[in-house]
């Protein structure tokens, strides 16, 4: 009787830890499970984040139409219909570039075209959402992804040569030398042992490196004048470059009429030269040698006084800008402006050559002053409109970072 019930207490105990071990069995597995349907699920959702489509670009090529460009990326007749007619009150596609693309997206698990995208320029694309009836359609600014760095040097050569012997974008520093444009005349200013920093925004696009952005901030020291400009949004009216004091930067004048872009070279080494004209009134000119077609561009707003031929200055163009001041281009191989037309600052109103009196190819540039010619470089004008008072203590909150970066 008694193993009897021996028996019976070691079946029941069995029974219970077997009755214990399908437990925790069952229960791990279970958790492992949820678990890996947790994880599969989680990469399922990357998965369609990363890969939902199919990304196709055609290049428009020259004689393009947007029929033409869209038939050859696949799209029917009544699509390309369709997109052209509800684009036009929003982006005229007969617009389009040669050399710019049209980017199409196509659903992947369905191989059906829902986006499509036109990058009008570098700030802003036309996107057209093919998915919504009708279709959505806006003009974007591009998102690009924003890295802001800096870069410094000292000038052995020009601060062209330094910025690319640094591998920096020429496009960086180009920018950089535009923000400089109505202080540092870029061609006859820079001197062996100048320094330069600055701080600038590369874009990125879907992890790419796309091209430089703005220039938040530059310092420019040359032989030991310190010149600083900041970029700065006070409202919509006014916005652009100032110094560290809040006075805009930019000028009646631009410091040269030449862009830094075409002299990056180094060209203007050969005849970097003030000639004067009538040595017993110290009258002066700046020379300017830079290849045949470089263009030239208006100092100042002004009106054209005189376009065409002007005997040892030969294709010559002339500019009032006020009662007070004028300017004069000489030699040019080619005249973009007629007598009487309106200029703005930095428009191009002809191309360098080597007419009239002239040994080889540049540009004579004069500034006149109450009929008296002058040195532009010398000449100071008074800055653009200031940040207003109520607004300087953001000004100088937001350019403290870039003052410790420009200055250490």
């Amino acid at each position: 009787m008694k193993k009897n019930n021996k028996t019976v207490i070691l079946s029941i105990i069995v029974l219970i830890l077997l009755a214990i071990f399908l437990v925790i069995y069952f229960t791990k597995n279970s958790q492992a499970n949820v678990w890996e349907k947790e994880i599969i699920s989680e990469q399922k959702e990357d998965l369609v984040v990363e890969d939902r489509y199919n990304k196709k670009k055609e290049e428009i090529q020259s004689g393009d139409t947007f029929s033409k460009t869209a038939s050859r990326a696949g799209l029917d007749n009544a699509l390309i219909n369709e997109i052209y007619n509800a684009s036009l009150e929003i982006y005229d596609l007969a617009k389009i570039r040669a050399g710019y693309f049209l980017e199409f997206n196509y659903e992947k698990s369905s191989n059906k075209l829902v986006e499509m995208i036109y990058k009008i320029d570098s700030e802003e694309e036309l996107y057209i959402n093919l998915e919504k009836d009708p279709l959505e359609i806006e003009i974007r600014k591009i998102p690009y992804q924003v890295e802001v760095v800096n870069s410094e040097g000292t000038i052995n050569t020009s601060l062209y040569e330094e910025a690319l012997s640094q591998g920096i974008d020429e496009r960086a520093i180009i920018s950089m030398a535009d923000a400089f444009q109505w202080s540092i005349d870029f061609a006859m200013d820079p001197r062996v042992g100048d320094t330069f920093k600055f701080v600038y925004e590369n874009l990125y696009l879907d992890g790419e490196y796309v091209r430089p952005g703005k220039v938040l901030a530059a310092r420019y020291v040359n032989v030991g004048e310190e010149y600083e400009v900041y970029y700065f949004e006070e409202n919509e009216d006014n916005k652009g470059y100032f110094d560290e004091e809040g006075n805009s930067v930019q000028k009646m004048f631009l410091k040269a009429p030449v862009a830094f872009k075409y002299i990056s070279s180094g060209f203007t080494t050969g005849l970097r030269y003030i000639s004067a004209f009538d040595v017993s009134t110290g009258h002066r000119a700046i020379d300017y040698a830079a290849a045949i077609g470089t263009p030239i561009r208006s100092v100042g707003d002004g009106t054209i006084s005189f376009a065409g031929w002007n005997g040892s200055y030969g294709y010559m163009v002339k500019v009032r800008h006020n009662g007070t001041y004028s300017t004069n281009y000489g030699h040019m191989s080619k005249m973009a402006v007629k007598a009487g037309e309106k200029v703005k600052q930095g428009d191009i109103i002809g191309y360098v050559g080597s007419t009239g009196f002239s040994t080889g190819p540049h540009l004579h540039y004069e500034m006149v002053k109450n009929g008296i010619k002058i040195n532009p470089l010398l000449e100071v004008l008074p800055p653009g409109e200031p940040i207003k008072e109520e607004n300087r203590d953001r000004f100088f909150k937001e350019i403290k970072d870039y003052q410790n970066i420009l200055r250490n």
